[in-house]
């Protein structure tokens, strides 16, 4: 008789990882398939603490998930690490309120609950790549937005002390144009005199000076700007209203794999422009996302608005049976423009657009 002997080894269980990310370190939990913790540890936010993290993990088994918390933060470094080795990351928001109050909050316990959010599913929202041209438009964004308030603020500044200062100055500077306005503050060549005179005449050539600096930044902002988006999207930039800042706002909110977003209801909930039901007992009803990318929701309010304007005047109410107007149809709201510049687009067709509609436009790519 012939005795077969069967050896059975058990399967390499699938390992879970959670990364509470931080400004110097990062704290990771690791799971096994059934939710049981392997172990917490602490790592440098560092190029070789990645690398320890990621062989930390890899000790307990084939890492198959990681949620990582802060993604757009302290963590993008980390998820491009894990994500450059092949593994599913999945982007984690912070625990809920009641369960930090019922159990506490620590550094390690955020990492555990981070880790069990991949693991059963509430967290399954893909990371925003940060690897090609829209990370590069998002960082020229940011220089380009903070130039802007600046400059508005500046020159605030300086109106406010034209109205505030000696009433030669007032009716010299008063009703003047921005741009008017600059050049000529810049030009300014106070000569001592009156203390208070002199003295803001100095005040306004330095905000002068600056608006203009502000003014040259911008400028050279923008000449990298509009080629990166041009080369990016450059279907978008033919819709009707679309120009490159906003166009910029759309691709920056889509980041640089937009097929992570499903649909284009997932992209109408991104830029907070899709109902959501606020219903309750015999009451139905629905209201605007009031969550979403706030820019991205202004991109698509600039394009809305640009067509209003131009769009021409609706036709007059026809008269009912009874002589009373019908009440004209409403116009379009955002959530039209969400699905035009919907990632799901795949063909836009270029309409011609005055170069006044151009300017504060925006999209994606399609």
């Amino acid at each position: 008789m012939t005795v077969t002997i069967v050896e059975t080894r058990p399967l390499a269980r699938a390992i879970t990882g959670g990364v509470d990310t931080h400004a110097d370190v990062h704290v990771a939990a690791a799971l096994d398939p059934v939710g049981g913790l392997l172990g917490v540890a602490e790592f440098p936010a560092t190029a070789a603490g990645y690398a320890r993290l990621l062989g930390w993990l890899g000790g307990f088994g084939p890492v198959c998930l990681v949620g990582i918390e802060g993604t757009g933060s302290y963590g993008a470094g980390l998820a491009r690490h894990i994500a450059a080795a092949g593994i599913r990351v999945v982007e984690v928001d912070r625990s809920d309120r009641q369960d930090r109050r019922r159990a506490g909050k620590s550094d390690p316990l955020d990492a555990v609950s981070a880790a069990r959010a991949a693991l059963s599913g509430r967290a399954a929202g893909m990371p925003k790549g940060r690897d090609g041209q829209v990370e590069a438009i998002r960082a020229l964004m940011v220089a380009k937005r903070s130039a802007r308030s600046e400059r508005i603020q500046t020159i605030n500044q300086a109106r406010a002390l034209v109205i505030t200062g000696p009433d030669d100055l007032r009716a010299r500077f008063a009703r003047h144009a921005p741009a008017e306005l600059v050049a000529e503050l810049a030009a300014l060549r106070p000569r001592p005199g009156s203390m208070i005179r002199y003295h803001t005449l100095l005040s306004l050539r330095e905000l002068g000076r600056r608006v203009a600096f502000l003014d040259g930044q911008l400028q050279r902002l923008d000449e990298l700007i509009v080629p990166l988006v041009t080369a990016r999207a450059p279907g978008l930039l033919c819709l009707y209203g679309v120009g490159h800042d906003t166009a910029a706002k759309l691709l920056i909110a889509a980041g640089d794999h937009p097929e992570r977003l499903r649909s284009e209801a997932a992209w109408a909930h991104l830029c907070a422009t899709a109902p959501i039901p606020a219903s309750s007992g015999k009451v139905t009803r629905h209201r605007l996302n009031p969550g979403g990318d706030r820019q991205a929701n202004h991109a698509l309010y600039r394009i809305v608005i640009t067509r209003m304007s131009l769009a021409p005047p609706p036709p007059p109410p026809a008269p009912t049976s009874t002589g009373a107007a019908k009440k004209a149809c409403p116009r379009r709201r955002s959530s039209a423009a969400s699905s035009v510049t919907s990632p799901a687009r795949s063909t836009p067709t270029c309409a011609q657009a005055p170069a006044d509609a151009q300017t504060p436009g925006g999209g994606l790519a399609p």
